[in-house]
């Protein structure tokens, strides 16, 4: 397979509480938005050119509740110091702080935050390294 553009979605009951973690705190930008369609409202949040976005979607009249377990994670690899403490800094000053991770390997060269839904970002201080 070709290195594809990475699209994560999810549902909500509640967008407007996400926007301040995933825009202020990830420094994402919104890239779109709908309302109304087939009964779904969403909004998309990534940056330009990057090859990946969120996209998180409420489906009016439908509950679906917070994350199933402190274990549903997404991970940014962020190898260099500068960047990494960048990062963190940018959650901090949009009033999240780290939480400890369920998973304690998260915590030893990483940061975990949780959105209001429940679901976590990490920031690990780490290259990516294949599996292969």
């Amino acid at each position: 397979m070709p290195n594809p553009t990475l699209r994560v979605a999810r549902a909500t009951d509640n967008i407007a509480a996400l926007l301040p973690f995933y825009r202020d705190g990830l420094g994402l930008s919104v890239l779109g938005r709908f309302e109304d369609h087939a009964g779904f409202d969403g909004v998309m949040l990534g940056r330009p050119g990057a090859p990946y976005h969120f996209e998180f979607t409420h489906q009016r009249g439908h509950e679906v509740g917070r994350a199933p377990t402190q274990d549903n994670l997404v991970v940014f690899y962020l190898p260099e110091r500068e960047d990494w403490e960048a990062a963190v800094s940018r959650m901090r000053s949009a009033g999240f702080e780290p939480v400890p991770s369920y998973n304690p390997y998260w915590d030893i060269m990483g940061a975990t935050f949780e959105d209001a839904d429940g679901y976590r970002v990490v920031f690990q201080r780490a290259p990516w390294q294949d599996a292969a």
